[in-house]
């Protein structure tokens, strides 16, 4: 597939098949342009169960023991169209990608509103011998690879039973890794060098607020830029894989406490893969950072920060002959409380199980179950989502 819809609809295209992928290429002057995208669906069906307070926000669990709820939704991955372009002048690769993301769920009678988003805008200039330099907006550096590597890429994961109107689910987002997000950056990218590379760069600086709390009395200034980065290195052959390492730091203005404070993260993860099987492993620790949402909940009413680490286990194996793809995972991620909290900690997990058929090369059918979970001290409230659907490559 030729179509620069980088990352996300990338990495989804190497999880569900080996064979080449084909996009719609375009000769104009001189440039070549790339169209392609995503277009998905899936029904599902969430029964809620629990106390009422732990289903708040991010996680949308629902309201303790509601009524199960049946919705057909995008799941994590949004439709996508993308139009891509790349040219060779003055000894320089230039490019653009610019994209756009509508929902395919619709909520309300005579209202055809769902929501869409603007994933993608940015250009590129660099050459082969010395990297590239991106400006624009496109998935965030810190804790990109490890949505990248997650099955439910592919599917819907957890938000299903909340988040119809919107243009995705969470897929595992809150639950074993943060949200790399779609972020304003300047960014440069390394050369490979033998299977190692390397990203740094500097992303628009955001707000630090609250989802536990009362979010005026945590919103904190995050004016200035962030410092991103990450490196990996894969490799080929009977046991293939790839290793990675990411980190952010990002300064915090207007603490109760003490003036400024950072915000900082880092992760590391590996996945490899042999004889069909993969086994995929991710850890990740922060310090005013949030557990979900970057910046959300990383600091108390009191400005001071809170501890969060992130972590899960993937395992999938994909039937020889047939190309269907069966995995299994589950992670966590936990928030610690201070003192100035009404909670000792915040710990949100789920395991999920599921099954990714290659209809075609370009149409794949996916069922899933997943047990989201939600553990605010005594608190507990779960979300158990059943989906059936299908995702489309062009």
């Amino acid at each position: 597939m030729k179509t620069t819809i980088k990352l996300a609809v990338a990495s989804a295209l190497v999880a569900v098949a080996s064979s080449a992928q084909a996009g719609i290429s375009i000769p104009a002057g001189d440039w070549t342009l790339d169209i392609g995208g995503v277009v998905n669906a899936y029904y599902t069906h969430t029964n809620f169960s629990g106390d009422a307070g732990a289903g708040a926000a991010p996680l949308g669990l629902g309201n303790g023991n509601a009524d199960s709820t049946n919705n057909i939704t995008t799941g994590l991955l949004p439709n996508y169209l993308s139009v891509s372009g790349k040219t060779r002048q003055n000894d320089l690769d230039v490019g653009f990608t610019i994209s756009i993301n509508p929902g395919a769920s619709t909520t309300a009678g005579g209202f055809q509103g769902s929501q869409q988003e603007n994933r993608q805008a940015f250009l590129t200039f660099g050459d082969k011998s010395w990297g590239s330099i991106k400006l624009g907006k496109d998935l965030g550096i810190y804790a990109s690879d490890a949505i990248l590597n997650d099955m439910t890429l592919l599917g819907v994961g957890s938000g299903a039973g909340s988040l119809a109107g919107n243009t995705t689910t969470l897929g595992r987002i809150g639950t074993g890794f943060m949200y790399a997000d779609w972020k304003s950056q300047v960014a440069y990218s390394s050369p490979n060098w033998n299977g190692f590379s390397f990203t740094v760069g500097l992303t628009q600086g955001w707000n630090a607020a609250s989802t536990l709390g009362s979010a005026t009395s945590n919103q904190r200034s995050g004016s200035q830029s962030a410092y991103e980065g990450k490196a990996s290195y894969e490799w080929a052959g009977d046991v293939a894989g790839k290793v990675w390492v990411s980190g952010i730091s990002q300064k915090v203005k207007g603490l109760t406490a003490g003036g400024d404070d950072r915000a900082t993260a880092f992760d590391i993860g590996a996945n490899v893969n042999v004889a069909g099987f993969g086994l995929t492993a991710y850890y990740g620790d922060g310090d005013g950072i949030g557990q979900t949402i970057q910046l959300f909940d990383g600091f108390d009413a009191a400005g001071k920060s809170r501890d969060s680490d992130q972590w899960y286990l993937q395992g999938t194996y994909t039937i020889p002959g047939v190309g269907t793809k069966l995995g299994a995972s589950y992670g966590e991620s936990t928030l610690d409380g201070n003192s100035a909290d009404a909670f000792n900690d915040v710990e949100d997990s789920m395991w999920t199980i599921g099954a990714y058929h290659p209809l075609t090369k370009h149409l794949n059918l996916v069922a899933e179950y997943s047990q989201s979970e939600r553990e605010i001290g005594a608190a507990d409230a779960k979300a158990k989502t059943v989906s059936l659907g299908a995702i489309l490559f062009f």
